[in-house]
């Protein structure tokens, strides 16, 4: 009789066959989320370093070029995270009490978690500005 499957035997395999998927499935998005998540965080404090650097520029040409440098340093050595990023910087209100404003996007590879349903990637934005010392001179 011992190479007869019992009931429990037989019922314990079935419920590991159904299980198993939905838990690779479960794990897969906690990693989509998860990275997601993490870009997210990284994209809204590489706008407010570009923002907090370009308000402290003497002109408009320097706080555009400090904008661009502040953002991206802020993503440097995540590659993992971002593909493509792309900073916008707007320094239209460049004046003394004015704010400046900068947008970092970020598309973020989604194809290597292989979830069904999930395009190969997607884009996180942010946006952060700063306000310019309304008792300084912008020259």
């Amino acid at each position: 009789m011992s190479g007869a499957p019992r009931g429990d035997d037989a019922s314990a395999s079935l419920e590991l066959v159904v299980l198993a998927p939905v838990f690779v499935l479960v794990a897969l998005a906690a990693l989509l989320f998860g990275r997601i998540s993490e870009a997210r965080q990284q994209v809204v404090e590489a706008a407010r370093a570009g923002a907090e650097a370009a308000s402290v520029a003497r002109d408009a040409g320097a706080a555009r070029w400090a904008a661009q440098v502040g953002a991206a340093s802020g993503l440097v050595g995540r590659a993992q995270l971002c593909t493509r990023v792309d900073v916008t910087v707007d320094i239209t209100d460049f004046v003394p009490g004015g704010v400046v404003a900068v947008t970092v996007a970020c598309a973020v590879p989604l194809a290597d978690l292989a979830v069904p349903g999930v395009p190969g990637a997607t884009t996180v934005r942010a946006s952060a500005t700063a306000p310019i010392d309304p008792y300084r001179s912008v020259g």
